[in-house]
């Protein structure tokens, strides 16, 4: 793309400075700033995916910040098509941040700041709560929401008890009593502020020993967005699928992650430290058994699906 800018440019200043030389009278002539002419040649050379998502944690949404329209493709890669509603499509459309630095949810930097490609523009909140599985939950719950799919959403608790968001906005609230959970009389409903306390209640009392319990597993050369590498435990950890490409000539698919950590902090796109010329792309093929990430490793029968 750099290359393309600078014959765009060169030619654009040869035929300005060729237009001066045959003028036949000495007056000015005003042309438009070289770089603003580039920058709309170049705008009409990149067809920018213009679809709209609703992402309720942002007042506005700016397609040109959307992952699309952010992350470049590998050579010799494309997307797979997704539906306008499917899970795949929402990730792939999520708002990057313009501040690539990953804090934690106190507001300071994270101490480790090699791990991020991108960092997704979104809230980490105020507490150590939205921590590796909570992300994962969190992304999934937000696009069940933005589609109204509230009876869709629902999470188990570590102890097993499944806590829908249907009937805690019918207006329950889950109060555990040792290890089990009564439903008490409260004034929870489907609005986004209800919604965002029904997640905080998740974080609480899930982890990625639990969630890798509601997802079935999915053999790696079937990848698509929308899919969790985890490893259940104490600790554990998981990363979301955000997009899939695939290079039909080489039979290979390609994908990004993305994760929280410990402590919470902000959700970031990793890198893949074992081919920078390709990060932050990994390729299917060129995993024999181990996907090493930045700051975990999993093996390719982690790979797992929320059930629809």
């Amino acid at each position: 793309m750099q290359l393309r800018i600078k014959y765009i440019s060169l030619f654009l200043f040869t035929s300005v400075i060729a237009s001066c030389q045959t003028t036949k009278t000495e007056e000015y002539i005003t042309v438009p700033a070289l770089d603003s002419i580039v920058e709309i040649v170049v705008d009409t050379l990149i067809q920018k995916d213009t679809i709209h998502y609703t992402y309720f944690w942002k007042n506005e949404y700016d397609y040109s910040s959307a992952l699309v329209n952010t992350i470049e493709l590998p050579d010799g890669y494309h997307r797979i098509k997704t539906d306008y509603n499917s899970f795949a499509g929402w990730l792939q459309h999520l708002p990057i941040s313009s501040d690539n630095t990953v804090y934690l949810y106190s507001g300071e930097v994270k101490y480790n700041q090699t791990a991020q490609f991108n960092v997704l523009d979104i809230d980490v909140g105020d507490k150590d709560l939205q921590q590796c599985a909570d992300a994962v939950m969190r992304l999934r719950a937000e696009y069940l929401y933005s589609f109204n799919q509230y009876d869709k959403i629902h999470f188990n608790y570590t102890n097993g008890v499944n806590i829908p968001f249907s009937k805690w906005s019918n207006g329950y609230y889950p109060s555990l009593k040792g290890n089990k959970v009564v439903w008490i009389s409260s004034s929870n409903n489907t609005s986004y502020k209800s919604f965002k306390k029904y997640l905080t209640n998740i974080y609480m009392y899930a982890g990625t020993a639990s969630l890798e319990k509601e997802l079935k597993s999915v053999v790696i050369s079937e990848i698509q967005a929308g899919d969790v590498f985890i490893r259940g435990g104490f600790p554990g950890h998981a990363v979301i699928v955000l997009d899939v490409v695939v290079n039909e000539e080489t039979n290979d698919k390609a994908f990004i992650i993305a994760q929280s950590y410990m402590p919470a902090q902000s959700i970031h796109i990793l890198k893949n430290p074992k081919n920078n010329g390709f990060s932050p792309w990994y390729s299917v093929n060129e995993i024999k058994d181990v996907i090493e990430t930045p700051e975990w490793n999993f093996y390719s029968s982690q790979l797992k699906r929320f059930v629809e």
